[in-house]
């Protein structure tokens, strides 16, 4: 048998892998320590694979050292959050391979979970990953995947088994919070949303939800209670300019919010306006604020983009009362991707000397400067991320202890780059940390820089246990077999001294054949 050293005590009655099912029982367990029972004791046969598979397999380690088949999902050295959609396995073969065993141990489980099947990708039962996520909580859980080719007339191998990938995956003591909302242009553009755990998404709006002439919406974020979701808005289909600023409620009822006043209304219908966002500290009765990116000259063409403010209630179309321009004394280049700090009214930014639909930029910055009652103050470079390079797309983790941002060789535009990669920094500034979720598995025979790895935006709150912080951090990557843009989801874990970065979870629920982009991860309230 193969088993780690750990497991000699609590599993020397455990059954073989293959061969006839053992009559082997599940051991009690122990309500706080176990062992679990959490795996059956009998492999799963699924319907694909012939029912003599353990049989032909033989016992665990047995056959070719190499050539078996390739793990792409989940990759190795993951870490699950407790609350993810069941856990879905996937390979690729590397030979004539057509039957397949996955093998799944965990120290403190009385039997190995073992599963036969004909087809190359299996979904954990929802029952035994609930269980296996209440029990086996940052420990090594040994994925193995063997293939072997059989003859479905002869009833035999003809070839293998065969090892393949072999590993650990661990799953946090954190959960991950929060709903996702991202721009879909496949199959109706608009948004789409889901709760993390979910297992299938649902649509949150169509452009024609904003108003019968509306034909585009996106650059999208939540408003901070989750109630709306706010973005840009076109009546025209070229997806962006010029836009305008909408609001509706996330719930999927589309409804506006009713303290918008008349004046703030015809200012929000100002065109050119792009990628609104908001400040928990102005998000009530008697000050709701957004801040959006809009060109000062009034030509979106001439890159003159420029932090702006807009009283949602307000009682004036006039600036300075209705909306104004936040100073950025001692930066002399362009305003893009602003957004605000959660704690503080700290806006961050990107300074470049030319953008375009207010997130595009070649050269960017990140730099921060206060919000000030609208008229800011002394721009602030963050050290490490305002570099020779194109820093892009940043965005303040839930305790404003970090950026996540884009980061592009200089020159390169921010615009859809297949070189762009994932880094985080302090946001005090310091050194930058490249994402291991950058990296595709080496299965899908893609290489980050070249699969697009942007947008990241983190998840509403973090969590502490265990002594760490637990972020996690949703991207859009075209690393799949489609090449096509889809969401992904990494854990980033603080432990007071260090960050550790993880492989890229795959969101598995989303329609796989979509351009899946933007995400926005916050509380929203989705039905």
């Amino acid at each position: 048998m193969r088993f780690p050293i750990a497991l000699v005590l609590v599993l020397a009655c455990a059954p073989k892998h293959g061969g006839a099912p053992s009559d082997a029982t599940d051991a009690s367990p122990d309500a706080f320590t176990g062992p679990y029972p959490d795996f059956p004791a009998s492999p799963i046969v699924d319907p694909s694979a012939p029912t003599s598979s353990g049989m032909l397999f033989g016992s665990a380690g047995t056959g070719s050292g190499s050539g078996g088949p390739c793990m792409f999902e989940p990759e190795i050295g993951t870490l699950y959050p407790q609350n993810w959609l069941r856990p879905r396995f996937s390979w690729v073969a590397t030979g004539t391979e057509n039957l397949f065993e996955i093998d799944i141990v965990a120290a403190n489980e009385v039997n190995p979970l073992v599963v036969y099947t004909a087809m190359t990708s299996w979904t954990m039962p929802a029952d035994i990953w609930s269980a296996l996520a209440s029990h086996i909580i940052e420990q090594p859980i040994t994925v193995t995947v063997r293939g072997a080719t059989y003859d479905g007339t002869q009833m035999t191998l003809t070839s293998g088994p065969e090892l393949g990938t072999s590993g650990d995956i661990q799953i946090a003591a954190a959960s991950a919070p929060g709903a996702i909302v991202y721009w879909t242009t496949s199959n109706g553009t608009g948004f789409r949303g889901f709760h993390i755990g979910d297992e299938t998404v649902q649509t949150v709006a169509v452009p024609s939800d904003d108003g019968s002439a509306t034909q585009c919406i996106g650059c999208h974020s939540s408003t901070p209670d989750g109630t709306f979701v706010a973005y840009s808005a076109t009546d025209t289909a070229a997806n962006g300019d010029p836009s305008m600023l909408g609001l509706m409620t996330s719930d999927g009822l589309h409804q506006k919010p009713t303290f918008i006043s008349p004046s703030a209304a015809t200012l929000m219908a100002r065109l050119d306006q792009e990628a609104p966002q908001f400040s928990r500290n102005h998000w009530q009765n008697g000050d709701h604020l957004a801040i959006n990116m809009f060109p000062t000259d009034g030509v979106t063409s001439g890159g003159m983009f420029q932090i702006m403010w807009t009283n949602l209630e307000a009682t004036s179309t006039a600036q300075g009362v209705g909306y104004g321009f936040v100073s950025r004394g001692s930066d002399a280049g362009y305003a893009a991707s602003a957004s605000f700090a959660h704690q503080t009214d700290t806006i961050l930014y990107v300074s470049a000397p030319s953008v375009s639909s207010g997130i595009t930029v070649a050269n960017g910055d990140l730099m921060t400067v206060p919000y000030n009652g609208g008229s800011g103050g002394t721009a602030t470079p963050i050290m490490g991320a305002s570099t020779a390079g194109n820093e892009y797309y940043p965005t303040f983790s839930p305790d404003d202890a970090y950026v996540a941002y884009n980061l592009l060789p200089a020159g390169q535009s921010s615009y859809a780059n297949a070189a762009a990669e994932v880094y985080v920094i302090p946001a005090s500034g310091g050194t930058p940390v490249r994402l291991a979720a950058n990296d595709p598995p080496t299965c899908t025979g893609k290489a980050s820089p070249g699969v697009e790895n942007s947008w990241p935006k983190w998840a509403p709150d973090a969590s502490q246990a265990n002594g760490k912080t637990y972020y996690w951090l949703t991207f859009s990557s075209t690393r799949g077999s489609a090449s096509i843009p889809q969401l992904y989801v990494t854990p980033i874990v603080d432990d007071g001294t260090s960050l550790t970065t993880y492989p890229a979870l795959y969101l598995w629920n989303q329609p796989d054949d979509e351009h899946n982009h933007t995400p926005a991860w916050d509380n929203f309230q989705l039905q």
